[in-house]
């Protein structure tokens, strides 16, 4: 029974870090043509880099969850205090940058409702 448990666990795990890295490579790509899409019709490049920036951000957050799940999923079956160790540092090192990741990416989203409320008044006057 342990070994079915064990052989469970194990598919989750892979299929969160596939996953983990399905979200992480579409937001790449989608950043990607995002941004090359913008850099060709538009004049403004820094509007091109943080649209990609905040679609490649999102990417980045969800895929850090998974993987954090994974190495939750991992420790689960034979823990050792090697591996706690190894899980706190980990989960305390994503979840940081995960924090500051999220606080970008909603500077960067006020930073561009400011702008575009900015243009809505002065095309209102």
């Amino acid at each position: 029974m342990q070994n079915f448990i064990g052989d469970i666990n194990q598919i989750i795990i892979n299929m969160c870090q596939l996953l983990a890295s399905i979200v992480i490579l579409l937001g790449v790509v989608k950043a990607i043509l995002i941004y090359a899409r913008d850099i060709l019709y538009r004049e403004k490049s820094l509007d091109a880099i943080q649209e990609s920036r905040l679609e490649i951000g999102h990417s980045f957050s969800l895929g850090l969850a998974f993987l954090i799940g994974a190495s939750i999923l991992k420790t689960i079956i034979t823990p050792n205090w090697d591996d706690i160790g190894q899980l706190a540092a980990i989960i305390a090192i994503r979840t940081t940058l995960n924090h500051f990741l999220l606080k970008d990416l909603e500077d960067i989203f006020k930073r561009n409702n400011n702008v575009s409320d900015q243009g809505k008044d002065s095309k209102e006057k």
